[in-house]
């Protein structure tokens, strides 16, 4: 067996940072989870953290990753999942961005994140964001050459309490610059009669502080909205298995009403 490379990051029994569901998937529909993870380079140790820590929010979207496998699957959709902790590098973050690689996550500080040097830094975004963001863009290139429709889904989950505060919102649906699909899904989410739903809320997508949006959906002028769930109820299977079975009955709908509207305004 060869030894790590000295020079990397990610060595031998470290996972993959991307994970592809379902690549010859038939659907239009197309996953993104910039944090199902909460994977460590093994060299990075815990960044300080206790075990507790790295359960948390502030280390993974609690649940999300069970969300888009099940709903990769209900839709026959690709998905591109990323492996590591948000912590280790944010793959919702512009590189360089102070939110990029965290010293201080809601109210906790990350001491593995403290002043690191430039080539860590480096590394961190060479080995794990790059990979993430470059496999989404080969497969939605490959999309447009062989002429495929293409809806891009960015899921998320939102922890039920931050900083102290309780959000009663139990499903976000998120936006920047082009609302009309997002538009769409909020009154599809608001008649289901049973949700609080959250109208670009419990955040807003803006392009200083989002990436995965404003780089793969609108600079491509592609169909797109972000997804947000509260984790409490995609803690477990059962609530993952029901938000899957959820999200795939709506957003087929959603995505026909969309089309229509396109076809009524020309």
């Amino acid at each position: 067996m060869m030894p790590d490379d000295p020079t990397r990051l990610v060595g031998e029994g470290d996972p993959a940072a991307v994970r592809v569901l379902r690549p010859r998937g038939l659907s239009k529909f197309f996953l993104t989870a910039d944090h199902a993870g909460r994977a460590i380079p093994r060299r990075l140790g815990t960044l300080g953290l206790t075990d507790s820590d790295l359960q948390r929010h502030i280390a993974w979207d609690i649940g999300i990753a069970g969300v888009t496998e099940k709903l990769a699957d209900a839709l026959d959709a690709a998905a591109v999942v990323q492996a590591y902790s948000r912590l280790v590098i944010d793959c919702n973050r512009e590189p360089g961005w102070a939110t990029s690689i965290p010293e201080i996550s809601e109210v906790t500080a990350i001491p593995g994140n403290a002043a690191i040097p430039p080539a860590e830094r480096e590394a961190r975004r060479r080995e794990i964001f790059l990979p993430y963001h470059q496999r989404i863009a080969e497969m939605l290139d490959a999309r447009v050459a062989a002429g495929r429709r293409t809806v891009l889904i960015a899921m998320h989950s939102f922890t039920p309490v931050f900083k102290g505060e309780p959000r009663d919102i139990e499903v976000g649906v998120l936006y920047n610059k082009d609302a009309r699909l997002a538009r769409i899904i909020l009154d599809l989410l608001a008649a289901e009669g049973d949700l609080t739903v959250g109208d670009n809320a419990p955040y807003a997508i803006t392009e200083a502080s989002d990436y995965t949006v404003p780089v793969h959906g609108e600079r491509r002028a592609l169909p797109h909205v972000e997804i947000e769930i509260r984790q409490d109820l995609i803690g477990d299977e059962a609530g993952q298995a029901a938000w899957a079975a959820r999200l795939g009955r709506l957003l087929p709908l959603a995505d026909t009403r969309l089309r229509e509207q396109s076809v009524s305004r020309t």
